[in-house]
């Protein structure tokens, strides 16, 4: 445990008491203040020891040295009769300091060759068992020593990854000093030979459980000798000389069970093993593509003898096991486990079945073949489920792994399938998996949270099954974790989970957001894993406008901003950007926009990630400089920090990136021109040329955000000349005329309504020589009819000619409703202009176009609706323009054309209502 343990000092008599004081249990300590004091240390030594147990060792170290009673109680050998290393880096030093402890250690589980190294530092020589995984640095010397000085082993596992350092002479050295081994069990071995093959059949007689998993080359003949083998296992091993197994191995006198799952085995081998065998019960033969490939065989019996295939009913077949058949079904294991008699021989068999089955089924789902739907439906879920609940831990480790694997279809998109998925959830899988996330083993809640909740989430009626059966709450639990693979997963379930809308609320209920950051700031160096999934998490709670009030409120934004500044791990940096970039996103709703643009190095931190090597990236940082842009102060400071050098460099390189991309970098540059000066700086920098060329984008959100750019750069009438220069008129004609999307239309019919507004791009054009000035002259005569064209062209489409005739007839408020209604554009109403914009628009309606004037009544039309975002903040900038006046005289003036007097009219009457509304 490597939080400080607060102490609180009592008295009790004359006897002064020293008290361990949890932040968990702070209110029951202040409910037991007014009733008497706790002491701790009179808990019965039973009580302590059961506590202790539920612990892992770091934790039960930390609490032993609390007081001098706990210290004599955490020595308790009871207490460390097993250890589970997996989950905690263990070096000699660690080691060693356990080793007092550990001198009647009978089991061991460690993960890496660090940890192996360690092992011999614990010097508990009496260790019965050892099963270690991730062994591929794992060495003959390694695994030599380790055996020498643990000469009493009777189990050694190594797997399920490959061996790949291990080579026959320790398999030799195995047998020379474990003469008690019963059980050996080594995966991914390049070259078993015969001599260490007959090392084991001559020093250990006690060996029983064989398994030679996933090797290369293994000597079949010389698997002949060990007569002591009752249960075998060669799944996965290649180049195995069937014909040799077939005739040898059926002289084994003991052997009862054989996997041979995942091998090319054909059907004649295992006919001749089955009706050879005299002892033999069993014979798995999971995913064996040739003996499946053979239909004739598919129906063959021998009588007292079973063989569990794809294409056999492998729970009934178990059951044929049992003399009363009965009850069983697709309990079977359950029915098993819960009998009243019990037989040693089946249950030598059922626990071997257990292991082989987890370890085959896992290996199948990890392949993920094609064609299995139909076994995983019919039998694989339902098997794992019976095998989740086996009492071997490692054995439901490997199922709950299994489960989460085998609903995964596409590892890349995190695809589901749904119907595996909802298989496991109608068999009570749900249930069953929140039970192993609750046990206090690390290794069960890591793979339960790991690879099955999480991923199962990803569904939303498994997700929603989750949060009904109370899993929010136990996955926020896992994530204040210790361990850091039990918060790294409980942090994954938990961002699967808030994708839906429906459980954002709950995971913050159950304090999940601040254990989410809380992750961050635990685990901010070598934790990448965590840090994406908390991150990704906060990401989607950051979407919802409460929740993301939560976040910053617990200290998310400077978490975020910690990692965007300082991880190096892209998963990391793309969700930290996309956390940032919606607790930003809410506006006037609440302050993280501006909270996040004051945090020290936020904004620098962004631009920086705009150029990063990974698009996802890139995307998310710019999407956060674009909602950051929308606050006035961190306009500013974006620009002043790069950002504007930053952002035209990322949409000139994005031409062939994703839409996704695209949009943002076009939106946050679109952010940024909203100030002038930022304005000018991206026409300077060549920020026009590559939004014209998103402009041309066949996406109809890059439109939206490349023409609301080019409209806010046009306000400045050097950039018009450089959009007229670049092409842009034509882009900007098309979209105005074609694009899907109406937003996109109007804002290419603003931008080119300020290009050729007022003559004040033709003042720029004429700097040069006389000859050049009248060559642009005449390019921008041409280039303004087009224009013109368009846009009255625009305005027309919102004009219905017999709603405008009944407006113009009548100024009833429903003739002018109905105008207002055909002439809206709803997402029209999000947009925020300055004053000097509103300006703009007022003094365009003096312009001698008719389509000008038009068009300036319709933009003045969309900013007043009532109901918009910002309406009433446009109606006040028009007040203090004094735009009545102009929009009275435009609705009177004979010359006008109809539009822009209607327009200006229904204009008119919105500066009343919101001069109404806020008088209120």
């Amino acid at each position: 445990m490597s939080r400080r343990v607060r102490r609180k000092v009592a008295r009790k008599g004359k006897e002064k008491l020293i008290l361990p004081s949890y932040p968990e249990i702070e209110e029951e300590i202040s409910v037991s203040d007014r009733s008497g004091f706790v002491d701790w240390t009179s808990l019965p030594d039973d009580t302590v020891i059961q506590l202790f147990s539920c612990l892992n060792y770091r934790d039960r170290a930390s609490l032993s040295s609390t007081c001098r009673t706990w210290r004599v109680l955490g020595i308790s050998p009871c207490l460390w009769s097993s250890l589970d290393l997996r989950a905690h880096k263990c070096d000699a030093a660690m080691a060693a300091s356990l080793a007092s402890r550990c001198v009647n250690l009978q089991k061991l589980r460690f993960r890496g060759a660090e940890s192996a190294d360690a092992i011999i530092h614990l010097q508990a020589r009496n260790l019965r068992e050892i099963s270690g995984d991730y062994c591929r640095k794992i060495t003959d010397a390694s695994l030599s020593v380790i055996v020498a000085r643990h000469e009493a082993l009777e189990s050694l596992q190594l797997g399920p990854d490959f061996c790949e350092r291990i080579s026959s002479d320790a398999i030799k050295a195995i047998g020379f000093c474990c003469h008690k081994l019963k059980k050996l069990r080594l995966s991914g071995i390049r070259d078993v030979n015969g001599d260490a093959i007959n090392a084991l059949a001559k020093h250990c007689p006690k060996l029983t459980d064989i398994g030679f998993i996933d090797c290369l080359n293994i000597d079949e003949m010389a698997l002949g000798n060990v007569v002591s083998v009752r249960f075998l296992s060669v799944a996965g091993t290649s180049n195995m000389k069937w014909g040799v197994v077939s005739h040898h191995w059926p002289k084994l006198p003991n052997l009862i069970g054989l996997d041979v799952s995942r091998t090319d085995i054909g059907s004649t081998a295992v006919a001749r093993l089955l009706s050879s065998s005299q002892c033999l019960k069993v014979l798995c033969a999971l995913n064996c593509p040739v003996l499946e490939g053979d239909v004739s065989f598919a129906g063959t019996r021998h009588k007292g003898k079973m063989l569990l295939a794809l294409f056999t009913d492998i729970l009934k077949d178990i059951a044929s096991l049992f003399v009363d058949i009965s009850k069983k079904g697709r309990n079977v294991f359950l029915d098993w486990r819960n009998s009243k008699s019990k037989d040693k021989n089946l249950d030598e068999i059922m626990t071997w079945l257990e292991w082989i089955l987890s370890h085959t089924l896992l290996r199948i789902a990890e392949s993920n073949q094609q064609g299995l739907d139909e076994f995983w439906l019919k039998q694989g879920a339902a098997l794992l489920l019976n095998l989740m609940q086996s009492s071997q831990e490692d054995v439901q480790e490997r199922a709950a792994t299994g489960l989460a694997t085998f609903v995964v279809i596409d590892d890349e998109n995190a695809s589901i399938d749904c119907g595996r998925a909802e298989a496991v959830m109608r068999d009570g899988g749900i249930c069953l998996l929140l039970n192993l996330a609750k046990s206090w083993r690390e290794g069960l809640q890591s793979e339960a949270a790991k690879k099955a909740i999480a991923n199962l989430s990803v569904n939303a009626n498994v997700a929603k099954a989750v949060a009904e059966e109370g899993g929010i709450t136990i996955l926020a639990g896992l994530a204040r974790s210790m361990n850091r693979l039990v918060a790294e997963e409980a942090a994954g379930g938990l961002w699967n989970l808030s994708v839906g809308e429906e459980h954002k609320g709950s995971i913050a209920e159950a304090g999940g957001v601040k254990a989410l950051v809380d992750l961050i700031f635990k685990w901010s160096s070598g934790g990448d894993g965590v840090l994406e999934r908390a991150a990704g998490a906060l990401a989607n709670l950051a979407a919802d406008d409460k929740c993301s009030t939560e976040v910053a409120v617990a200290g998310g934004v400077h978490a975020l901003v910690m990692l965007a500044r300082s991880c190096k791990f892209e998963g990391v940096q793309e969700q930290a950007a996309r956390a940032l970039a919606n607790l930003a996103a809410h506006g006037d709703s609440n302050s993280n926009n501006a909270a996040v643009g004051q945090e020290a190095g936020a904004l620098e931190a962004l631009v920086q990630l705009t150029q990063s090597p990974h698009e996802g990236v890139r995307q998310e940082a710019a999407g956060a400089l674009w909602n950051l842009s929308f606050d006035d102060r961190n306009r500013e400071a974006i620009a002043a920090a790069g950002g504007v050098e930053a952002l035209v460099a990322l949409a000139q390189s994005c031409s062939n990136a994703s839409p996704g991309l695209q949009e943002r970098a076009a939106g946050a540059l679109w952010g940024l021109s909203v100030s002038e000066v930022n304005s000018i700086a991206i026409g300077r920098e060549g920020g026009v040329a590559p939004l014209i060329a998103l402009a041309r984008s066949e996406a109809e959100d890059v439109h939206e955000t490349a023409a609301g750019a080019l409209w806010n750069l046009a306000f400045n009438p050097g950039n018009a000349l450089r959009i007229v220069e670049e092409g842009g008129v034509p882009a900007l004609v098309h979209l105005c005329s074609s694009s899907v999307s109406k937003m996109a239309r109007f804002m290419a019919a603003l931008a080119l309504a300020y290009m050729f507004d007022g003559g004040r791009m033709d003042e720029f054009a004429l700097v040069g020589t006389s000859s050049e000035g009248i060559s642009k002259s005449a390019s921008l005569d041409g280039a303004r009819r087009m224009a013109l064209k368009h846009i009255e062209a625009f305005v027309h489409t919102f004009s219905d000619p017999q709603s405008f005739s009944a407006a113009a007839a009548s100024s009833a408020p429903a003739a002018l409703a109905q105008v207002t209604e055909g002439a809206r554009i709803q997402e029209a109403g999000h947009l925020r202009c300055s004053g000097a914009e509103i300006g703009r628009f007022v003094t365009m309606l003096r312009n001698p176009s008719s389509v000008l004037k038009a068009c300036a009544a319709f933009a003045l039309l969309q900013f007043t609706i009532p109901g918009g975002r910002h309406a009433v903040h446009h109606a006040s900038l028009m007040q203090n323009a004094g735009a009545a006046r102009v929009l009275r005289a435009a609705a009177a003036a004979a010359t006008a054309p109809l539009e822009a007097k209607i327009f200006a009219r229904i204009v008119l009457r919105n500066l009343e209502h919101h001069h109404i509304e806020s008088s209120l």
